[in-house]
């Protein structure tokens, strides 16, 4: 029920009001490849408590939060156990998972473009903060971002709420909890196909855009940037 009389306080919150576009971009599997690491990583820390899984039995998880994933491969721990394991996760990834992390090929240029148009780019990530950071310099992608720009350790609507706070006009992402993610922040929710996620499941959770890569992103915004100029509505109402 709305406190105010009149209003609706359900509504979609209101498109970011910045004339210039303020990018907001997933990590793992939208700028850069982190399956193999990620499997890696998982399937040494559950090989300490006798649980063996493979590589694709990781792949359907990536993108979501560690303690979803340890839950989810490992299920019965209490939460104190998934806390154990998802600590020693963090622990091991530096060394297991960074080296094999590579960026896709259009991903620098990707991050780089909406300062073309006078905006920036921001990350927001599910990933622990501290690797986000580790990934993007090992990837040669910290270049092309502002360390005050890179924010961790949150995911779907959480994401979305830190990107209202940093005004993002879009958001770019792999998964439906990006796509949650984006209405929350009232930015247009670009979907990519290089996660686990296809394009049919990432339209059925309500993405506005869907690319096959980051390779089309800068065209995109091209017709972004404009709209924004021209001060048109870019962000859909609720579904």
């Amino acid at each position: 029920m709305s406190s105010v009389p009149g209003t609706d306080d359900t509504a979609a919150p209101p498109r970011p009001s910045s004339a210039v576009p303020v990018v907001g971009f997933d990590l793992d599997m939208t700028l850069v490849d982190s399956s193999a690491g990620i499997a890696a990583t998982m399937r040494a820390v559950l090989a300490e408590v006798g649980v063996e899984v493979s590589a694709a039995d990781v792949w359907p998880y990536a993108g979501m939060p560690l303690e979803l994933i340890v839950a989810g491969l490992a299920p019965g721990r209490s939460a104190s156990e998934v806390a154990r394991l998802t600590a020693r996760y963090r622990e091991l990834y530096p060394a297991l998972g960074v080296p094999t992390v590579r960026s896709y090929p259009a991903a620098a240029a990707a991050l780089s473009a909406p300062a073309g148009h006078g905006g920036r780019s921001v990350v927001v990530s599910a990933k622990h903060t501290p690797n986000v950071h580790r990934v993007l310099a090992g990837t040669g992608l910290a270049s092309s971002i502002a360390a005050q720009d890179v924010t961790g350790d949150l995911f779907a609507e959480d994401k979305g709420v830190r990107l209202r706070e940093l005004g993002a006009t879009a958001y770019v992402g792999d998964h439906p909890g990006d796509v949650r993610a984006a209405r929350v922040a009232g930015a247009v929710a670009v979907a990519v196909t290089t996660g686990s996620h296809d394009a049919a499941a990432l339209r059925e959770a309500g993405a506005d855009v869907v690319l096959g890569g980051l390779e089309d992103f800068p065209a995109w915004l091209e017709g972004h940037a404009t709209d924004l100029r021209d001060g048109k509505r870019t962000v859909p109402g609720p579904r």
